[in-house]
């Protein structure tokens, strides 16, 4: 490993090839190394009939180097990191380390999956400690009670050995998988996109802990990871699996930063931001290749407005809290499209008193705005969106959504979940339909069809109609949820984190797809996220909201790049990397601090560029 502090410099090894030629570029037999796989091919499913996974698979990793491998969901990385540490065997081919063939699991190929896989009945210690017994199990017992205990002050949960995991967040509960295989000191360490499931700033904290472990111990490190700028960060070559069947690995990418490396320079120097986009550049050419993708023929959308379905118009105010009232001329001018005011939300505790979940959030949404919240996990975030559904009643405050209080859940705020929650009986076109045949119930059935096909069509699904969820990739199924949210022509579209759930390459795709739409139909917008990047992207404001408990609007930033917006041009721009730091800045001061919210003073907003304010109560 590098431990030189003299920046070096160097061109990418790889280029992105040109839309007339195949981007599976084939690499060389690697040289000899400590970890190498040969001419590795996998299949499941038996050698007729069954789906190749790997094909031709060669890579080699240098001790003490840290290797990250990039691709799309469902490509083969687990598969590829799961031949590594022995747990399936390769159809050909071999895999070795330090010479030796690999045969099957061992403890010197440590494994981190993305999903924790604790034991809820042990305690922090005691999962760990698992697996020291087994790996150690001629040791005598105080050894093996400091390995333990070592291997979680390594992963900063000292103080927490006795809880189990019930009372850890998720990021600590990744920790202790993490902790639990360092304790077995591994020569290699495996890394199964292990922060994929966590917010920003636990994600980050978590890098930086894994990093830092891996300079002191000088491990191997292969990071599988879906993430291009988690890749960036860490590894010292990005290498992207092709997508699949067939999977093989791309040209190898060099990250020509010494360490350590800084978060806030990696992201605003423009040579990593240039190789940033040819390695972004490179993997989306993969998909454009394998899907070849040809525009649907959308269908013409019906000229009809859906039934109102709540009780008669009229406005109601909330009789939780006092509001002042507002002159005919004000309302006229000043009425926003979401006007929410002082909302509250408490749960019962076992001793009679009162959990505050969130406090005095107050927020205007304009007519057309699209509006993004975010803030740590637990913050309360999810609560808000629910109350604006009608999904979870406040314990004080209110909601006026255009001229009608928002007492319960009605078509007129259509949701989009993590999940897209679809039947899986039924097909996409079914799926969109339920709610259209009852928005549009005065329709002829035809047209109802219409609906759902205009929508199905725009959204890259008009060859997929017919086609149930189990047919469909993660992304597929979410644009039938952006699809049949859409189709209800909804006041408001509320998203709670719609695209967590995929990898980042997807969720590009689909955030692209999501902010084409609502450019057509110009509907107001509210969406729940941990992904500033994401939040920057698509935004109007963005809502930051404080820690928890009583969690309120902390502050507020106007997005102020213009539509439409391109991704590549605007992440070129010096704005861009301010509003990043900015927002991730707001994040890290109260990742361990219960703070009031902050202010920004004219002067700061002008010293960072962009407008920041607290939103406040008049």
């Amino acid at each position: 490993m590098a431990k030189s502090n003299k920046k070096k410099r160097s061109a990418p090894s790889a280029t992105v090839p040109s839309t007339n030629e195949s981007p599976f570029v084939p690499v060389a037999p690697p040289e000899k190394g400590y970890l190498t796989l040969r001419g590795v091919n996998k299949s499941f499913g038996g050698a007729t009939s069954g789906t190749e996974v790997l094909r031709d698979v060669n890579l080699s990793v240098n001790k003490g180097e840290f290797v990250a491998i990039v691709g799309f969901s469902g490509s083969g990385k687990t598969t590829l990191i799961n031949l590594m540490a022995g747990l399936v065997m390769p159809d050909s081919g071999h895999l070795r380390i330090d010479g030796e063939t690999i045969t099957g699991p061992d403890p010197e190929r440590g494994l981190v999956f993305q999903n924790y896989s604790l034991l809820p009945w042990l305690n922090v210690s005691g999962n760990v400690n698992m697996a020291v017994k087994k790996v150690f199990a001629d040791e005598v017992k105080q050894r093996n009670a400091q390995r333990v205990q070592d291997a979680i002050t390594m992963v900063n949960l000292g103080g927490a050995e006795h809880k189990r995991p019930s009372e850890l967040s998720g990021g600590m509960r990744q920790r202790v998988s993490v902790a639990r295989t360092l304790s077995t000191k591994p020569a290699v360490l495996l890394l199964d996109e292990p922060l994929s499931a966590l917010d920003a700033m636990t994600r980050a904290t978590i890098q930086d802990q894994i990093l830092e472990i891996w300079e002191k111990e000088q491990q191997t490190v292969v990071l599988i990871t879906n993430d291009l700028d988690e890749a960036i960060l860490m590894a010292d070559r990005v290498i992207p699996l092709t997508p699949g069947p067939g999977a093989t690995l791309g040209p190898e990418f060099k990250i020509p930063l010494a360490r350590p490396r800084n978060r806030a320079q990696i992201f605003a120097d423009p040579e990593i931001q240039e190789l940033r986009e040819t390695i972004a550049s490179y993997l989306i050419s993969l998909r454009a290749y394998q899907t070849n993708a040809v525009a649907d023929e959308v269908v013409e959308l019906p000229n009809a407005e859906p039934l109102d379905l709540d009780r008669p118009k009229g406005q109601v105010f909330s009789p939780f809290a006092p509001r002042k009232p507002e002159t005919g001329e004000q309302l006229a001018t000043n009425a926003p499209h979401l006007d929410i005011w002082n909302l509250c939300k408490a749960y019962p505790t076992p001793g009679g008193g009162q959990a505050v979940i969130v406090k005095d959030f107050c927020l205007k949404v304009r007519n057309g705005e699209f509006v993004t919240v975010i803030g740590h996990s637990g913050c309360g975030k999810s609560t808000v969106l629910s109350m604006i559904a009608g999904l979870s009643d406040p314990t004080g405050g209110g909601m006026i959504l255009g001229d009608r209080e928002i007492t319960e859940a009605g078509p007129d705020r259509a949701v989009v979940f993590q999940s897209p929650c679809l039947l899986p009986w039924l097909s996409a076109l079914d799926n969109v339909l339920i709610g259209v045949n009852q928005v549009f119930a005065h329709l002829a059935k035809a047209e109802r069809r219409d609906i759902a096909c205009h929508y199905l069509g725009l959204l890259g699904l008009g060859g997929a109609l017919h086609k149930k969820p189990s047919e469909l990739s993660q992304g597929m199924r979410q644009r039938v949820g952006l699809a049949r949210a859409f189709a209800l022509s909804p006041k408001m579209l509320l998203l709670d984190e719609p695209f967590g759930m995929l990898d980042k390459l997807t969720k590009y795709d689909l955030q692209g797809v999501l902010i084409d739409l609502w450019n057509r139909v110009k509907l107001t917008a509210l969406m729940v996220t941990h992904d500033v990047d994401e939040a920057i992207y698509l935004s109007d404001r963005i809502i930051l909201m404080s820690n928890g408990p009583e969690a309120a609007v902390g502050e507020i930033v106007e997005v102020s790049f213009p539509r439409p917006r391109h991704r590549e041009e605007i992440m070129k721009t010096p704005l861009y990397g301010r509003y990043r730091e900015h927002l991730l800045s707001f994040l890290e001061e109260r990742a361990h601090l219960h703070e009031p919210p902050r202010t920004c003073s004219a002067e700061t907003d002008t010293l960072l560029g962009f407008k920041s304010s607290r939103e406040r109560v008049a």
